[in-house]
């Protein structure tokens, strides 16, 4: 039986190249929420220029995390969705957002909140 010593690529290191470029998680998490437009990766993220979310999504793409959807009468209107792929990522994004409300000082009720919003979102 093989360990994981003799594993050519680790899953785990796998996994982490390619959601622990800027801005994908971030991304990642804004398909979660409902955003499915370029402006709107933008809306809450100033300092990320058109260039750089545009390479982001297509290496998105090319990983297979995210779907383009290019309406056929009009190549402006595109919209981007997470494959299976990239739904998978939801348990992790979960425990991810645990591990930093549980670990900051926000009030009961807030802590409560959000982890019933995020359990909501990606459970």
């Amino acid at each position: 039986m093989e360990t994981i010593n003799h594993i050519k690529s680790c899953p785990i290191e796998l996994v982490v190249n390619l959601i622990s470029k800027k801005w994908v998680i971030q991304i990642i998490r804004d398909l979660f929420l409902g955003k499915t437009r370029f402006h709107e990766f933008k809306e809450d993220k100033p300092e990320l220029s058109n260039k750089v979310l545009s390479n982001c999504l297509k290496d998105m793409e090319k990983n297979g995390l995210i779907d383009r959807i290019a309406d056929k009468y009009d190549r402006k209107n595109v919209k981007y969705r997470l494959t299976e792929k990239g739904k998978s990522l939801n348990k992790i994004l979960y425990e991810i957002a645990m591990v930093s409300v549980d670990g900051e000082t926000y009030s009961d009720k807030i802590k409560n909140d959000v982890k019933a919003s995020f359990r909501q979102t990606l459970l």
